[in-house]
């Protein structure tokens, strides 16, 4: 039977259901739903996005632009399950784990997804600090430790209440949209080019599959998928059949809208490099050199706004990740820690590896650091997808939510698509042997451990 909502519990000390419904009609009562699928939409546009797309448009033109759009069309679904899941059940996906998984998966689970959290938010870093840089003339390694400073704003944020918190978070966001809006204008790109990159499906030679696979995992991250699953719970809708199914619906097309702002801005700086990079001999390998290479370009004041759009990015990402890793802890482990704790364990861990990267390197191969960390996400996602996969598909636990068979069979393709890719990388970059029965196995993972999902007593 469809499980009742959980107790109230809190993200980032604001209660669940604090964006209240009652009185509102119409375009009013669909823009109180607006804001979970924004705030989810800015992991979507992160620094790890820049350098894949970069790395993709500089080095083969609009050529893996359809990726942008595949990778985008996932997230969509995924994220509309992930709504599904929160509305009809009151948990959020790492709550169900916790609920329905014994205590041993659900404890790998949590850990790789606090893995996928690091790694993010190591790009998050070195994007940040690189604005920063570009901006004011920081050195990179100052920057780095400055960024460990934005818990304060993060904090400052959080007392002004949730709706404001979204409210700030779209402002980043739009800031990012127009910045590229104007950008592309002015690089003025070959749309038919564009137009072959987004429907004809091709894979370049050399790093094709890596940059591919670091779109894929930079454009579908894990900890979104947690993240999501929550937010849609601070909306005050009844917790009926009839709210519940109003839920899911306005919960559907705001994350329907804001990841297609997402793509855009994904689909803009990979057919910005093309436009202005592509074929000049040698791929873009630092952003601040793609800022540089702006500003001969178009102007200084596209340079500018590439550098501002970078900070928004950065800054922006950073807020949802400290969200995305407290739905995480208190779900899997029930573990509440205060929001600067918890932002502050999660920077530390990706400022030692930042540093770390940033010194070993001078300062140079920043794009390339960031692509491997996407990849890092993407091999995270199968733990992620099947999971939610299979908890929204179960209508013992959805009811009359759980997702048709079609949706079913697009949602399963998904997943065993992308540990195909993962398992292919693994195998191109590093030589390693995997037997077809290890990848049916680890394919087909998601499927076994669903066998292990129990009701809960």
């Amino acid at each position: 039977m469809l499980q009742t909502a959980l107790p109230p519990e809190p993200i980032l000390s604001e209660p669940i259901g604090s964006v209240k419904l009652a009185g509102r009609k119409g375009w009013r009562r669909y823009l109180a739903f607006v804001g979970p699928g924004f705030l989810v939409s800015v992991g979507y546009m992160d620094p790890g996005n820049w350098s894949t797309d970069l790395s993709g448009g500089s080095r083969y033109g609009y050529a893996l632009l359809w990726v942008v759009l595949a990778s985008s069309l996932m997230a969509m679904l995924l994220q509309t399950l992930c709504a599904r899941l929160g509305v009809a059940t009151g948990k959020d996906l790492a709550e169900a784990c916790r609920d329905y998984y014994p205590r041993p998966v659900s404890i790998i689970l949590w850990i790789l997804c606090e893995i996928a959290i690091v790694a993010c938010d190591i790009a998050e870093v070195i994007g940040s600090a690189v604005a920063l840089n570009l901006l004011l003339g920081l050195p990179l390694v100052a920057g780095v430790l400055v960024t460990g400073l934005d818990v304060l704003i993060l904090l400052g944020l959080s007392h002004f209440g949730f709706r404001k918190l979204e409210a700030f978070v779209i402002a980043l966001v739009a800031t990012i949209f127009v910045c590229f809006a104007l950008n592309i204008w002015m690089a003025q790109p070959n749309w038919a080019g564009v137009g072959r990159g987004l429907i004809i499906p091709q894979l370049p030679p050399g790093e094709g599959l890596l940059i591919a696979v670091g779109i894929l995992g930079a454009t579908v991250m894990p900890h979104n998928l947690y993240l999501h699953s929550a937010l849609v719970k601070t909306r005050d809708f009844e917790p009926t059949t009839s709210g519940r199914r109003e839920a899911v619906r306005y919960s559907t097309w705001d994350a329907l809208l804001a990841l297609g702002g997402a793509f855009f801005v994904n689909a803009a700086i990979l057919v910005l490099a093309a436009a202005l990079f592509f074929g000049h001999g040698k791929p873009v390998e630092e952003l601040q050199e793609a800022h540089s290479l702006l500003r001969p370009a178009l102007g200084g004041a596209a340079a500018t706004m590439f550098a501002v759009a970078l900070l928004c990015s950065g800054q922006s990402s950073t807020i949802t990740g400290t969200m995305a890793g407290q739905v995480v802890m208190e779900g899997f482990l029930r573990l509440r820690v205060k929001p600067w704790v918890r932002r502050m364990a999660t920077r530390l861990l990706a400022i030692v590896p930042a540093v770390i990267f940033v010194v070993a390197q001078g300062g140079r191969n920043t794009i390339e650091i960031l692509n491997w960390t996407q990849v890092i996400l993407s091999m995270q996602l199968p733990f992620a997808i099947f999971p939610l996969v299979f908890f929204t598909s179960d209508r013992r636990k959805m009811g009359e939510f759980a997702s048709p068979l079609w949706l079913k069979i697009v949602a399963v393709t998904v997943g065993v698509g992308i540990t195909g890719l993962n398992l292919t990388l693994l195998y191109q970059q590093y030589g390693i042997a995997v037997p077809a029965a290890v990848g049916l196995v680890v394919a087909g993972g998601g499927f076994w451990v669903a066998k292990l999902s129990r009701q809960p007593e």
